[in-house]
C-alpha cells in the first residue's frame, strides 16, 4: 500500500510544524524531472528481445507438491488472545482456516485455467522481462477503441482486475466507447522479473510502463490505479503528460505543505472542506493519525529491511497468507477486525483471495514486492518531490469511504488542477476486487467527461 508512505512523510512534517525546513522551499513546484532509460536486467545494456512472446501460467507439479508438503506441515500456531478477534493483525483460528481451505479445497489446476482465461504475453523492457494481459473488445463496430493500462498495487497483483476486465471490454448500452486493456504484472511481481540492482522505484517503474505501451504501439493511453498502482499512474501523468490522455484513480491523494496546512486548518471548521456525512473520515485529526500508524506498521519493515520479513514469508505459505489476507479485512472495511472470521467472505471468495496469493508464492516474489517500499522511500527518490508537481492531464478520482484515508476535493484540486470527476462509494482498497462493476462504471463516466472535453475543444 504506497498510500502510507507519503502519509508518513507527511504526518512527520506537520507534526514538527516544518519548522527544519524553508517555507518558500515547502510550496515552490519543482521542476518535472527527467528520467533515465536505466536498464535493470543482467548484464550490460543492450538492443535486447523487442518480440511479443505468448504466454501461459504453467506450475511444475514439484512447486505444487513442496507447498502441499509445507501447508500440511504446518507448525500449531499460538491461540489468540481471548476475545481479540483480528485486532493484532490475523487470528491464528482464522489462519488455520484459510491453511485448511488451501490445502483441502483449493484445487490449482482448475485455478490456473481460470487464470489463463485472458491472453497473457511477455516482452523484454530495459532488461526486465514484463509479463501483461493484453485484452482486445470482441466488439467495435461503430465504437471507439480506447487504450486503457490498468496498473495494480501491493500486496495485490494482475488478479485484482479478473472481474473488472469484461465489464470494460464489453459494449455498454449508451456508451460510443469501449477499452482495450493492458494489464501489466509490476517487476518484480508475480510474473515480471525484477531488478537485479537497486534504484527502481515508482518513479522508474513509470519509464518502464510508458515503454510497454510503446512496444504496443500505443503512444498515447489513458490509465488507471489503485494503492502503487495509482501512485504510478500519477506519476506517468506528471512525467509523461503527451503520452497520457487522461488518468483515473481510486487513490487519489494530495501531499504537498499546502494541502497538509489546509487540513489542520479546516480541522476548526471541517464543514468547509468535507461533507458532514464524512467528517468522521478525516477529523478529529488524531483519529485519522491514529488509524494511519495502526495500518501502516508494515510499510515501516518493508520501506527499511524488505529482505528479511521476505524471507520468512517466502518460506512458509502460511505465514504470507496471513501477511496478505490480513490486508484484506482493515483495508476493505476497519471494523472486520471485530470479527472472527474478518470479513473476508462477505466481499470475497477464498479461491479468488488465494488466487492472488498463489501467484506470490509459486513465482516466490513476495520479496521482490516488497522491495518498491526501500526503492521508493529513500532521499533519491524524495528529492524529486513527485508528488507535489501538478498533475495537469484530465483527471479523475474514485473514492471508497472504507479506504485507510479519505482525501477531501478541496486538497485533491491542489494536486489536480484539472480535476473534472470525483465520486464516493461504500467500499474499501481493492476497488477492482471488491466491486468491480462499480468502478468499472465510474472509469466510464470519467471517459465519458474526457471525451466530451475534447469535443467540446
Amino acid at each position: 500500500m504506497g498510500y502510507g508512505i507519503k502519509l508518513t512523510v507527511l504526518a512527520t512534517l506537520s507534526a514538527i510544524g516544518f519548522g527544519a525546513l524553508k517555507v518558500s522551499n515547502l510550496f515552490e513546484i519543482p521542476p518535472v524531472p527527467t528520467l533515465d532509460e536505466t536498464w535493470w536486467g543482467p548484464g550490460t545494456p543492450s538492443a535486447g528481445d523487442k518480440s511479443i512472446r505468448p504466454f501461459k501460467i504453467a506450475v511444475e507439479d514439484e512447486v505444487l507438491k513442496d507447498l502441499q508438503y509445507r501447508l500440511k506441515h504446518t507448525r500449531d500456531l499460538p491461540p489468540p488472545l481471548e476475545g481479540a478477534q483480528q485486532n493484532y493483525g490475523m487470528n491464528s483460528k482464522l489462519t488455520k482456516k484459510i491453511v485448511d481451505f488451501w490445502l483441502n479445497d483449493y484445487k490449482w489446476k482448475e485455478r490456473e485455467q481460470f487464470l489463463n482465461k485472458f491472453p497473457q504475453f511477455k516482452t523484454n523492457i530495459q532488461g526486465l522481462d514484463i509479463h501483461f494481459l493484453h485484452v482486445k473488445p470482441k466488439e467495435t463496430k461503430g465504437l471507439k477503441v480506447l487504450p486503457l493500462l490498468l496498473i495494480h498495487g501491493w500486496p495485490g497483483s494482475v488478479r485484482e482486475f479478473y472481474e473488472i476486465i469484461p465489464l470494460l471490454t464489453t459494449p455498454q448500452n449508451g456508451r460510443n466507447f469501449v477499452y482495450e486493456v493492458i494489464v501489466p504484472s509490476l517487476p518484480g511481481y508475480g510474473f515480471s522479473s525484477a531488478a537485479v540492482r537497486p534504484g527502481l522505484g515508482a518513479p522508474q517503474m513509470t519509464v518502464v510502463m510508458k515503454n510497454l505501451m510503446k512496444r504496443l504501439n500505443f503512444e498515447k493511453f489513458y490509465v488507471q490505479g489503485g494503492d502503487w498502482g495509482a501512485i504510478i499512474s500519477t506519476y506517468l501523468a506528471t512525467l509523461f503528460p503527451h503520452n497520457v490522455i487522461a488518468m483515473h484513480s481510486n487513490m487519489c491523494s494530495a501531499m504537498s505543505a499546502k494541502s497538509a496546512l489546509k487540513m489542520m486548518v479546516y480541522s476548526f471548521k471541517p464543514s468547509s472542506i468535507i461533507e458532514e456525512k464524512y467528517e468522521h473520515l478525516i477529523y478529529p485529526m488524531s483519529n485519522f493519525y491514529s488509524r494511519l500508524i495502526e495500518e501502516t506498521g508494515y510499510l515501516h519493515i518493508q520501506a527499511s529491511k524488505p529482505d528479511t520479513v521476505g524471507t520468512a514469508l517466502t518460506d512458509s505459505p502460511a505465514g504470507l497468507a496471513a501477511y496478505i489476507l490480513e490486508k484484506f479485512t482493515t483495508w476493505t472495511n476497519p471494523q472486520w477486525k471485530q470479527l472472527e472470521d474478518g470479513g473476508l467472505l462477505k466481499k470475497y471468495k477464498m479461491e479468488d483471495l488465494l488466487d492472488n496469493v498463489m501467484i506470490y508464492w509459486v513465482t516466490s516474489s513476495i520479496t521482490t514486492s516488497m522491495r518498491l517500499y526501500a526503492e521508493s522511500m529513500n532521499k533519491e527518490q524524495l528529492a524529486m518531490r513527485l508528488d507535489i508537481i501538478p498533475v495537469n492531464v484530465p483527471s479523475g478520482c474514485s473514492r471508497f469511504i472504507h479506504d485507510i484515508v479519505y482525501s477531501p476535493t478541496a486538497l485533491l484540486e491542489d494536486k489536480y488542477p484539472n480535476l473534472i470527476h470525483v465520486t464516493d462509494h461504500d467500499g474499501g482498497h481493492f476497488a477492482a476486487f471488491e466491486l468491480p462493476a462499480v468502478l468499472a462504471k465510474d472509469i466510464y463516466d470519467f471517459t465519458d467527461k474526457v471525451l466530451r472535453l475534447k469535443t467540446e475543444k
